[in-house]
């Protein structure tokens, strides 16, 4: 069985949150100091416990599955490979029924040495609150909100998932490689929008594109932007939008603009099909966060799940637990302040001190594991792809894969794209 694959971006657009909201409750979340960086001394107890935040619920429960099933597939490859010191790690009771920082407030009580979760943005800093006051590290598999890369949390938490600025110098990059010599930016108002337009358009000027007039639009009124970038007469147009996607597509098109001049983020990524006339899409690209999970990824979580349908974060869930355990194994010690001293090491990131180039990079738990015997610096590269920790606790390096649609209007997997920042 093969399991299906749900929009991750419309997953993300359901999710979405007030980053506002978000950034304002984390003027008040998050111990002091900085753990990422600073020492720690051994103070665990002997067994490393691992607790799951699964946030999602109504039209979005379908992603709480695969988290699941990736992080019992983690722990079950770690105990085979000798678990933490030779004991078992345990995965801690799910309670999805709960809110997120009720979540946080149990896994606490139950000792919890690392957390994965939330999914929702804007659930992060509520668990952050209670987590980092407890010297315990969140690694969200799903978190893109590009504010968070400044949320106050002592150092306590990362992220193995992209913030959505990442995605900005890829869709430079389609534009230019195309051909396009001059660009329009589209985006819908919001704080998506409005940090990816400015990523987007940044990138453009550096690689020497010329960007012409865009702008912003509310969803379901793109008509007067879609007009402005017709009168530009862009050699393409990137699209950056969420629920509004479909009718700003259909105003583009209205101003002459479809095909492949049209490039789409991943929160404009969707099967239009009839929803649009006839080849409006013929040739236009997409991207979406991450590399489709390989056949024997599939395999093992179908081993743990046999009823998984849906692979969404899966990825990201897996090399999460996979980091914190091999952090625990570098410090020889499974609490949480240990896990997150060393969780940029272990990952290849260069923010430690004295870091020079990152190790060659190692693929498992048990390969990796291999690595520190012989040791302080390896890099695990995951089923997500390279993650390499910044000082904020962001990957420095973020996979998209691309789509190109058809006549149509459906998009099919057309390419890879790496985009990178130093730490």
């Amino acid at each position: 069985m093969t399991p299906t694959f749900h929009s991750r971006a419309r997953a993300c657009a359901a999710l979405a949150g007030s980053l506002v909201a978000v950034l304002s409750m984390a003027a008040c979340a998050g111990a002091g100091g900085n753990a990422r960086t600073e020492p720690a001394e051994a103070s665990g107890d002997g067994v490393l416990r691992v607790g799951l935040i699964l946030d999602n619920t109504g039209d979005n429960a379908f992603l709480n599955a695969p988290q699941l099933a990736a992080a019992k597939l983690a722990i079950q490859e770690i105990n085979a490979a000798g678990g933490h010191k030779g004991r078992p790690v345990e995965l801690l009771p799910v309670h999805p029924d709960q809110d997120a920082a009720r979540q946080a407030n149990g896994l606490a009580a139950a000792k919890a040495d690392v957390v994965i979760g939330p999914t929702d943005s804007s659930h992060a800093a509520s668990a952050v609150e209670v987590l980092s006051h407890s010297r315990i590290p969140l690694m969200s598999p799903a978190n893109t909100a590009g504010g968070l890369s400044g949320l106050a949390s002592g150092g306590y938490y990362f992220r193995t998932a992209a913030a959505d600025v990442a995605q900005g110098p890829v869709l430079a990059k389609l534009a230019k490689d195309a051909g396009a010599g001059t660009i329009s930016v589209l985006y819908q108002d919001g704080s998506y929008g409005k940090e990816l337009s400015a990523a987007v358009t940044d990138a453009a000027k550096k690689s020497g594109l010329t960007v012409l007039p865009g702008g912003g639009f509310k969803a379901g009124a793109a008509g007067d932007a879609a007009r402005g970038a017709g009168k530009a007469k862009p050699d393409a147009v990137v699209l950056i939008a969420r629920e509004g996607a479909q009718g700003a597509l259909s105003e583009l098109n209205n101003a002459g603009l479809s095909g492949s001049r049209l490039i789409l983020s991943d929160g404009a990524f969707a099967r239009y099909g009839s929803g649009l006339p006839s080849r409006v899409l013929e040739g236009a690209r997409a991207i979406v966060p991450g590399q489709l999970p390989t056949a024997a990824f599939q395999g093992r979580l179908l081993a743990v799940d046999p009823a998984l349908k849906d692979l969404s974060y899966a990825a990201e869930t897996y090399d999460a637990v996979t980091l914190a355990a091999l952090a625990a194994a570098r410090a020889q010690d499974d609490a949480g302040r240990s896990i997150a001293a060393n969780l940029i090491p272990v990952s290849g990131g260069a923010a430690h001190a004295g870091a020079g180039a990152p190790a060659a990079p190692c693929l498992s738990y048990r390969e990796c594991l291999g690595g520190l015997a012989a040791g302080p610096d390896i890099n695990y590269d995951g089923e997500s792809g390279p993650v390499a920790f910044d000082s904020n606790g962001d990957i420095t390096a973020a996979v998209f894969s691309v789509y190109t649609y058809g006549t149509d209007n459906l998009p099919t997997l057309s390419g890879r794209e790496t985009a990178g920042h130093s730490g």
